[in-house]
């Protein structure tokens, strides 16, 4: 994290800091691997995932529903997938 710039730092911070304590783990180890390599538009969506209520994005990781195809996108599936998790 002390990589990164003003602007990331905030948003690594809005990341970790969420309300529902299962979607600040998520968030935390996702901002951890993908965040200081975001840039332009995919940043930009990673701001607007951060938008998103956390029970809403709880809903849509468990799979409870499925993503609506007008939020949908290549960041948020990464983020849903959660492949970036380790079980150690």
């Amino acid at each position: 994290m002390q990589d990164l710039d003003d602007h990331k730092r905030k948003l690594y911070h809005r990341s970790v800091y969420r309300g529902i304590k299962e979607m600040d783990i998520i968030f935390r180890k996702f901002a951890d691997t993908v965040l200081a390599g975001l840039e332009g538009e995919d940043l930009q969506d990673y701001e607007r995932i951060l938008e998103l209520p956390d029970d809403q994005l709880f809903i849509w990781t468990t799979g409870r529903e499925p993503v609506p195809d007008d939020i949908r996108s290549p960041l948020l599936d990464q983020l849903l997938a959660l492949d970036f998790m380790d079980t150690k």
